[in-house]
Formats: structure tokens, C-alpha cells, sequence
């Protein structure tokens, strides 16, 4: 798909792909959207929104979301559900444009609209599942009813790993429950946020219930998680990121919501199915280009099994095929961009002079088309304290570390400042039960890849991996809604 026949999948123009108050608006200045896969393509310039666009679309939001919240619940079901039926009937064509602009796999892209579709039809139903409690007063005479009602305006500011998904996961319950939504994706993948907010605004939602606003970090995400007129903050990305949300939310008293960084470890223990593990660590480790939160970076293997794991992922490594996000067969597109993979070059370094030994990859890939590729990495013999383990290096790059047994392997596991995921693959009940049980981790994974979770139950994490209230599921609620107590003297 040519930059011409992206106008084929946008309606809207991208040098005016800012939506503020129900209407298109161009930006004090645009940035070039480039294909990873071909950086001669340049898919469209998009435009970033002014402080004063910052503040219109806050006014706009605050305005609109008591007729939201005040929309009969049937309404706001349809509304929900035709937002994912559309994305799901264009699961196709909304893939080809994520993978072009992110890199990855047109199955993944695909899979990524399709679910992040499946997701606003879960939140439509949850819209007629809006039911309270009551109780009985300790007084006589007296009765209790327990409600929740919308936050207010929600920020959200999501990442460029997962530009449809995450940013749907935290869109859809916001609105189902009620808040007006201002929308600030990453830069790097501006053109999938248009194409779902070309969908929103066809919906026919009060005029700044929805607001779609490009820009920068530092003066569109800033210009949000500092406004007093905010009520709410949902974010992912960076711990460093996170850090500055939760200072400036803070002063505020403004409700605040974090996913940030993670260095989840699969563990494979001795009695495991050998080909299963190796299975679920590739694909763990390395599918999205291992730029994923919940990538297994850290493969923590027993000594009697570790020589024929290494060994059987090598082999597994040399059949995985890299190239053009569009091209079939493929299992791992480029990199997102030429810092990204700088970086990834550097910490492949860092590893190398730590003592590390590089079993396989650890190369830029030259391909047909000039892009951000890099070979699948592995490297053994590395130590749990060196910084290529202790740090997200978000790239597609895994270390394998020897243990004894299972209670070395679970302290190791532990033995991090994040704690999104961890996984065992063990055929023994015991092993899964303790792992299941001691590991620190918001989410445990047994015989399956660390990456790969469902919409319907909650997703976060432990220590600075997350902070806040859980998302997905109806998990999501005790962020998007504020519980009310109300007394009455009955008789």
C-alpha cells in the first residue's frame, strides 16, 4: 500500500488529523510518518496540535461529558458496538496500515485490530451491566444505595508498540462508563489513532466526548498531565515516563493509571516438554520484534536441561524469517525506528563486554528494502545482575541464565524491580502451584509465552511495572468510575 492509497483507508487528510470538538483540524506543525519496513515510504505527514489545541480539546471534553454520561445506556451500548463491528469488518485493511507504520507482521497487525475490536464489544456490554448495591442502614429506618458514576475527562496516553490495542483497552471502558476521552497516541504511529477516530467520529457522540490530539511528549503530553481541568490520567510507556504522570498528577489530586516497563522471566524447568519450551520462549522472546512489555527477556533454565534448550532455540532461530512487515511468511518485522535500533545495537554491546556469549543473531539484517531490521538475538552464560537483565531493553534480544532448581529460579525471577510477567513450563503441579504462588508478578503464565493475555480479565502489574487500579476486564471500573454512597431516611 502506497502513501497514495493511504487516502484510501483515511478519510481525513493527515496535515489535518487533529479532532477536536467534533471537527478535523490541522496543527501548528506536522511530522513524517515513516515505514519501518521501507524508509523510503513515507506513509503521510501528520500534524501536531498547538497548546491552544491542547486547551480547546480539554474545554471541548469537559463540556461534553455530562450529555455523555447523561446518554441512555442502550445508545452508548450501540454506539460501542458499532465502533467494533466496523473495526473488525476492516480488520484487513486497519492491519496493512499498523503493520506499515509499527513493523509488524501483517498477522499481528490484523490480530491487533480484530482484538482491539473485540475489545469495545466487551465494554458495550458492560454498559448494560452498570448495576449498583444496597444495603441496610445500622440506623433503623434508614436505607443505603451504593452507585458509581463517571470520572469526568480521561487523558489517555498510549504507546507505539500496540497503537490500536493498548490505546482501545483504556478508550473503550472510559467511554462506557461515562468520561469524555482526550486521546494522545505516540508519534511514531499517528496514522492507526486517525483511522479509529475517523470510526469514533462517525458514531454521532456529543462533540468532544471524543478528542484526538498528535504531538509530542513534552508539550502535548505535558500540557495534559499538568491541567487542572483533567480528572484522570491513564498511561503507558517508559518507568522514566511514568515518574513525571505520577508527579505532575499528583499535586492535583488527579486519579492516575500506569503500565510502564517489565523484565519478565520464563523459567524452564527440568521436567519440561523440551519442544514446548522452546516454542513458547521464541515466540515469547522474539515475536513483535520483542518489543512488547510482556516479552520473556529473561530465559531461566536448569542445569540439566539447559544445553539441549540453548541448543534446540539456536536451531529454532536460524528458521525464523525477518523482513517487509507486508511480506508473507515472515516472523519478524524491523524495529520501529533508527533509535530504537541503535539502542538495541548498544545494549548487544553492553552484553558482549559484560562477559555475555552471543549464541545467535546480534547483527543489523541488510534486506531488499532499506529498513530497521536486526537479526532475532540470543545471548547464554549471562548473570541476573548485569544490567542487559536488570534493564527493558524492549528489543528482540533474550538471555538465558543456568539455575540448580526450582527455588533459585524463582528468586531469580523475583530478583528485578518490575514485575509485570513471569512463566514456568514444568509438567509438574507442584512446580506450577509454587510458581504460581511466590512469584511477584501481576500476571503468571504456565506452559504458555509470557506475552499473550485476554481482554476480559485484569492485566497490570507489580512494583514499577504498574501503579493504579488494574485495567481490561471489569477490573477497569475502579479506575473509570468514582463509587457514591447515598443514605435516605426511608420511614
Amino acid at each position: 500500500m502506497s502513501a497514495q492509497n493511504t487516502q484510501q483507508v483515511l478519510q481525513q487528510d493527515p496535515t489535518k488529523s487533529l479532532y477536536i470538538n467534533g471537527e478535523w483540524q490541522a496543527g501548528a506543525d506536522t511530522i513524517a510518518n515513516i515505514n519501518p519496513s521501507d524508509t523510503s515510504e513515507i506513509i503521510g505527514e501528520f500534524a501536531q496540535a498547538s497548546q491552544d489545541q491542547v486547551k480547546d480539546a480539554i474545554a471541548a471534553a469537559r463540556q461534553a461529558q455530562p450529555k455523555w454520561e447523561a446518554t441512555p445506556l442502550e445508545k452508548r451500548q450501540s454506539i460501542l458496538q458499532a465502533i467494533g463491528d466496523e473495526m473488525i469488518a476492516r480488520c484487513d485493511e486497519l492491519g496493512t496500515l499498523l503493520s506499515r507504520e509499527e513493523g509488524k507482521p501483517f498477522a499481528e497487525g490484523r490480530g491487533e485490530i480484530y482484538r482491539a475490536g473485540q475489545f469495545f464489544h466487551y465494554y458495550a456490554a458492560e454498559v448494560l451491566r452498570q448495576i449498583g448495591d444496597s444495603a441496610d442502614s445500622v440506623r433503623p429506618g434508614v436505607k443505603v444505595e451504593v452507585t458509581r458514576e463517571a470520572v469526568g475527562v480521561v487523558a489517555i496516553i498510549s504507546p507505539w508498540n500496540f497503537p490500536t490495542a493498548t490505546a482501545v483497552w483504556k478508550i473503550a471502558p472510559a467511554l462506557a462508563f461515562g468520561n469524555s476521552v482526550i486521546w494522545k497516541p505516540a508519534n511514531l504511529t499517528p496514522a492507526s489513532a486517525v483511522a479509529l477516530a475517523e470510526i469514533i467520529h462517525r458514531q454521532g457522540m456529543p462533540e468532544g466526548t471524543f478528542n484526538l490530539l498528535l504531538g509530542g511528549g513534552s508539550s502535548v503530553g505535558d500540557a495534559l498531565i499538568n491541567s487542572k481541568d483533567i480528572d484522570a490520567v491513564s498511561f503507558t510507556g517508559s518507568v522514566a515516563t511514568g515518574r513525571k504522570v505520577a508527579a505532575a498528577t499528583a499535586p492535583n489530586f488527579i486519579r492516575c493509571q500506569l503500565e510502564m516497563g517489565s523484565k519478565n522471566a520464563l523459567v524452564i524447568a527440568d521436567d519440561a516438554d523440551l519442544q514446548l519450551a522452546i516454542d513458547m520462549a521464541v515466540a515469547g522472546a522474539f515475536g513483535g520484534s520483542g518489543q512488547k512489555c510482556t516479552a520473556s527477556s529473561r530465559l531461566i533454565v536448569m542445569d540439566s536441561i539447559h544445553d539441549a534448550f540453548v541448543e534446540g532455540v539456536v536451531a529454532k532461530m536460524k528458521t525464523l524469517k525477518v523482513g517487509h512487515a507486508l511480506e508473507d511468511g515472515i516472523f519478524m518485522g524491523p524495529v520501529v525506528d533508527d533509535k530504537q535500533l541503535a539502542s538495541n545495537m548498544d545494549w548487544i554491546e553492553k552484553a558482549k563486554k559484560s562477559g555475555a556469549n552471543l549464541a545467535f543473531g546480534g547483527e543489523r539484517l541488510e534486506m531488499a528494502h532499506d529498513g530497521y531490521y536486526m537479526a532475532p538475538t540470543l545471548f547464554t552464560e549471562t548473570d541476573n545482575s548485569w544490567d542487559v537483565n536488570q534493564e527493558e531493553v524492549f528489543a528482540p534480544l533474550a538471555c538465558v541464565l543456568r539455575v540448580k532448581d526450582l527455588e533459585e529460579a524463582i528468586a531469580m525471577t523475583n530478583d528485578t524491580r518490575f514485575g509485570l510477567t513471569g512463566g514456568i513450563i514444568t509438567q509438574s503441579l507442584r512446580s506450577s502451584a509454587m510458581f504460581k504462588e511466590q512469584v511477584q508478578a501481576g500476571c503468571v503464565m504456565v506452559n504458555l509465552a509470557t506475552a499473550g493475555t485476554d481482554y476480559h480479565v485484569p492485566f497490570g502489574g507489580r512494583k514499577e511495572s504498574s501503579f493504579g487500579p488494574r485495567e481490561q476486564g471489569q477490573y477497569a471500573k475502579e479506575f473509570y468510575t468514582i463509587v457514591k454512597t447515598a443514605y435516605q431516611k426511608a420511614y
